[in-house]
């Protein structure tokens, strides 16, 4: 379990110490993000109580740099869940002691920031968290509660003076909104947990709805979106189709205002038109008929680049990919052309290519066209010449002269993107 020192958790390792026998083997783990002086002295404590118990105890030490603007109370939370998942064994639980009051700030935080039926769900009791799950059972218990439990049990615990600080939004709420909302409405935090339990279940009809819209409109590869089928279910259900496509490909859901761009500007461009649309460590961009979800591409180096690649055995490995040749017979590239290794290139323009079967020699630039390769793609696929010729392009082919014989040793090509999730491409006859 999450240990901080505080009242909550203290509460929650207590009870959780006076159920041991029926439960399965207990840890705590105290994450000190040494922002407070006091951090020291909190870790010690911790592990006094632990001791006292007689439950296995770690102290884990994080750094947050506070950075321009961006909540230090958000950066400390991503770097203490950032450290616990690397604890959690699979199958294993993350304890938290959160508790009925802090489920309400949270939801109205979430309405403050203009959140949805997910965000107003807050927190959920169980969900899966890494290699395992992260559950809150303390969630039906009100800090109240945990007082009473706390001065009745005669347990001492750490106050985090920074709680106090009205600066910080969930502070202020606590000591200067809810007081008032409770002298008014008594129930507050009781009511707006349930109204978070019904959001949670207009939530999850939401996420059944996009997973059964989904595979309509999915492209080929699990990172596009076909356009024309995104817009056929209307603005809602796309917007619905949308949150969850990017939540599933691991990427940060963008703002409404990004949301509404995405289907203004990069959806309903012209069909030859190439918008890109970026947010948090997220680009989207379009190409033709279909909607591509990425992490910024990385710079690439100068047009006249090159590298020479003399030992095929052994993978070549560039800043946003990977190059792999596999041995082979009778297929790929000559091993006899190979011999005195392969020039790796970027595209400069005017390349041209006759494959193997084929009778003329064409631009490059018509390969990529009718294969339907996007341009920021086409820039980035490292092209295999022997001596001046283009010998092999992955994803496309390979050229008609240097095409192994029957029998013969040959070289194929696997080309490893590391940009756009690891997307494979290979160069065979």
């Amino acid at each position: 379990m999450a240990y901080s020192g505080g009242l909550d958790s203290h509460c929650l390792i207590h009870a959780l110490t006076c159920l041991a026998p029926e439960l399965p083997a207990l840890i705590a783990v105290h994450v000190d993000h040494g922002l407070n002086a006091a951090s020291g002295r909190w870790a010690q404590h911790c592990g006094s109580v632990c001791a006292q118990l007689q439950v296995p105890y770690r102290s884990l030490r994080v750094q947050v740099q506070p950075e321009s603007g961006k909540s230090l109370e958000a950066m400390a939370r991503t770097a203490r869940y950032g450290v616990l998942a690397q604890v959690i064994e699979p199958g294993e639980v993350l304890l938290t002691a959160h508790h009925q009051d802090d489920q309400a700030e949270t939801m109205l935080l979430q309405l403050l920031r203009g959140a949805g039926p997910r965000g107003l769900a807050a927190m959920p009791f169980l969900a899966p968290f890494h290699a395992g799950y992260l559950a809150r059972p303390l969630l039906d218990y009100s800090r109240s509660d945990l007082l009473v439990y706390a001065r009745t049990a005669g347990l001492s615990w750490v106050e985090d003076d920074s709680n106090m600080d009205p600066r910080y939004d969930r502070n202020y709420l606590r000591h200067k909104v809810f007081p008032l909302l409770l002298d008014r409405w008594p129930a507050t935090s009781t009511t707006l947990t349930r109204a978070a339990v019904h959001q949670a279940e207009a939530a999850s009809l939401l996420e059944f709805l996009a997973t059964q819209d989904l595979p309509a409109v999915v492209g080929a590869r699990p990172d596009t979106l076909q356009i024309s089928a995104l817009l056929a279910l209307g603005s809602m259900r796309a917007r619905n189709l949308l949150r969850h496509w990017i939540r599933s490909n691991g990427y940060e859901i963008p703002s409404a205002a990004k949301l509404e761009q995405i289907l203004t500007e990069a959806a309903a461009s012209r069909w030859d038109a190439t918008p890109q649309i970026t947010w948090a460590g997220v680009e989207l961009r379009r190409y033709r008929d279909l909607l591509y979800l990425m992490s910024p591409l990385s710079s690439l180096p100068a047009p006249d680049w090159q590298l020479e690649w003399n030992n095929l055995g052994a993978p070549l490995r560039l800043p946003w990919g990977i190059l792999t040749a596999q041995q082979t017979f009778g297929e790929g590239l000559a091993g006899s052309a190979c011999a005195q290794g392969v020039t790796v290139r970027l595209r400069q323009g005017g390349e041209r290519l006759r494959l193997a079967g084929n009778t003329h020699n064409r631009p490059l630039k018509d390969f990529w066209q009718v294969a339907g390769i996007p341009p920021w793609e086409r820039i980035r696929t490292p092209l295999l010449f022997l001596g001046e010729e283009l010998a092999s392009v992955p994803g496309i082919g390979l050229s008609h002269r240097f095409q192994a014989q029957p029998g013969e040793i040959g070289w194929e090509f696997e080309w490893l993107r590391l940009d756009d999730r690891c997307v494979s491409m290979r160069s065979k006859s």
